[in-house]
């Protein structure tokens, strides 16, 4: 007697799959440091790199907002009905199966992290406040134009590490940067959604 096919969209190797290729597509893109790079070059921000050791604390705090910018954003592209203007080549899971990934999402991003309980918690901790806000702003979903800030977590957050007294300058960078990360969670997860069908 066969065993019963798991969920052809929930199983854990599309979770495992997505977890691993948001996390190595932000290292390999070097998406956090050509963001900081660029912020510290247009604004004259020299300061921000002199110190070895602060500059890459900075830049791991960043990447984390980033990871979680990734995430949520992924996590949203699979649970909500595709936009008239999506580009969308897959069919939203269901409420079930979307809380199913999820779970199997952040045990694999867990994982591929090599995260103890505390920081796997805190990263579900913020990946929840970060859903709850974008949840609040999803009324709002339109094309940001390239010199409109985004109200969005990654946006606030990364603004203040990055420069904190210069925190419009850092919101304007944040919000591009946030396009990008944008970008990648969508083709990383159209990518592994539709090449495993």
């Amino acid at each position: 007697m066969s065993a019963p096919a798991k969920s052809k969209r929930t199983g854990p190797d599309r979770a495992s799959l997505l977890a691993q290729r948001l996390s190595e597509s932000l290292v390999r893109d070097r998406v956090v440091p050509r963001f900081v790079d660029s912020y510290v070059v247009e604004h004259g921000r020299y300061g921000l790199q002199v110190h070895a050791g602060l500059y890459r604390d900075l830049l791991a705090l960043i990447l984390r907002e980033a990871l979680l910018a990734t995430s949520a954003c992924a996590l949203d592209l699979l649970s909500r009905p595709p936009a008239p203007r999506d580009e969308r080549n897959f069919d939203p899971l269901g409420r079930k199966e979307a809380l199913a990934f999820r779970q199997k999402f952040l045990a694999a991003l867990a994982r591929h992290q090599q995260w103890t309980a505390g920081p796997a918690l805190e990263f579900q901790s913020d990946l929840q406040m970060y859903e709850a806000i974008l949840t609040k702003a999803a009324n709002e979903r339109r094309r940001r134009k390239p010199f409109e800030t985004a109200n969005h977590p990654f946006v606030d957050r990364c603004a203040f590490l990055l420069d904190s007294s210069f925190l419009e300058n850092a919101r304007l960078a944040a919000s591009r940067a946030l396009t990008t990360l944008e970008e990648l969670a969508a083709r990383e997860t159209e990518q592994v959604f539709t090449d495993s069908d």
